[in-house]
């Protein structure tokens, strides 16, 4: 995986599994996930920004100092 790129675990039974997150140089962290859905604790634990890739396109997911959620192109 490249830097910050996510993928759901293969094998996911019953909407639970893991995504994998590979940071450059720091090697891999596993983020739970139960029922399709992850907590942003466990997104957000390392950095306040988030670079998703969906197909050609690139976002950002950033938390604000106020605890929102903003998601840009």
């Amino acid at each position: 995986m490249t830097q910050q790129e996510q993928r759901p675990a293969l094998g996911d039974v019953g909407g639970q599994g893991h995504v994998e997150r590979a940071e450059e140089g720091r090697g891999s962290r596993t983020i739970p996930m139960v029922n399709a859905r992850l907590d942003s604790r466990d997104l957000f634990a390392t950095s306040r920004l988030i670079t998703i890739a969906h197909g050609e396109q690139t976002y950002q997911l950033r938390l604000t100092a106020q605890n929102k959620l903003i998601l840009t192109k």
